[in-house]
């Protein structure tokens, strides 16, 4: 990014992901001047392709965003390659976004679409196959491996809730225990949904041909797989928030907890903190491709309203001044 101070825009969107690029598509074709800062690094880079997404179902993440880029360049927003690190509150309710080389960019109201790091379990050779072998979510990926031999690394409190899953796909499921202690309950589950449990620590992958084909436990045994099914820990990406007193805060299910994320209104993506928006896996971890984007259209719509708003007391203050 230029490290000019002279940037002004109406909203700047931070994040380059389907929350960030449909907010700013909605936010500049409702004529607003508007800066995308994008750091190339989305979550679903792994993945050949998404799916669920009407439309565009099978597309390749990489082509979506590409497309989303040229949609919002093409209504004369801007698209800048960068990471922006902290964001402080200006006197008069705007905002001054700090980027990591140096350069600075003014904005009326901010968007945050930062996504999250999905943080995998430490089995040697598991993080290599991620989004292509190594799973999490059947809804993206159950489709192309139904049917056949799916593992489930039980390394959390997940892990039966994701064997039940995936069982739906394939009944050629199996829990593999790892370091999770199962209770009397969680084991009757498994044995009425015909899904076996094999004991023993996952040390690590076997691929051949560029394909998983099973793992491998303490003891040296294989146990066949075409998916090895993990459950990562959401971790907010959410550093750009902090400095504004919007840290991320813990995410709980069933009692346990699965990672952090940024609270917002669940309808608009509003913050605690006036003129701060967010939208998609950052404040919204178990969200997809498709629910990402229509958090992010229905933030910017917010946005828009807000700022006309504003600009309507000022009309009106000024016309009362003028009387």
């Amino acid at each position: 990014m230029d490290n000019a101070m002279d940037s002004s825009f109406d909203v700047v969107v931070v994040g380059g992901g389907a929350a960030g690029l449909a907010g700013a598509l909605t936010l500049v074709r409702s004529r607003r001047s508007v800066l995308v800062i994008d750091s190339g690094s989305p979550r679903n880079a792994p993945a050949a392709h998404m799916h669920g997404y009407l439309g565009q179902d099978g597309e390749s993440p990489a082509d979506l965003l590409a497309k989303g880029r040229a949609e919002v360049t093409g209504y004369g927003g801007e698209v800048r390659a960068g990471r922006a690190v902290a964001a402080d509150r200006l006197p008069d309710g705007s905002f001054l976004v700090r980027c990591g080389d140096g350069s600075t960019v003014r904005a009326r109201r901010l968007l945050v679409a930062t996504g999250l790091v999905d943080e995998l379990p430490d089995v040697p050779g598991l993080r290599a196959r991620w989004g292509r072998d190594v799973l999490h979510c059947p809804y993206c990926h159950g489709w192309e491996v139904a049917d056949r031999p799916i593992a489930v690394l039980a390394d959390g409190p997940l892990a039966v809730h994701q064997a039940q899953l995936w069982r739906h796909w394939s009944e050629r499921t199996t829990l593999l225990a790892h370091s999770w202690r199962l209770t009397a309950e969680d084991r009757e589950l498994l044995a009425a949904l015909g899904v076996p449990v094999v004991e023993g620590e996952v040390t690590g992958l076997a691929v051949r041909d560029d394909r998983l084909t099973a793992v491998t436990l303490a003891g040296g045994a294989d146990v066949e797989c075409r998916a090895l099914v993990v459950a990562p820990r959401f971790t907010a990406r959410s550093g750009v928030l902090t400095g504004l007193g919007l840290p991320a805060t813990v995410m709980e299910r069933d009692g346990s907890t699965i990672g952090t994320c940024v609270a917002s209104d669940p309808a608009t993506g509003a913050t605690a903190l006036r003129g701060v928006w967010v939208a998609g896996n950052v404040t919204s971890p178990l969200e997809k491709v498709a629910g990402a984007a229509a958090q992010g259209a229905q933030a910017a719509a917010a946005i828009n309203n807000d700022l006309i708003e504003e600009e309507t007391r000022r009309a009106v203050e000024a016309h009362r001044a003028g009387i």
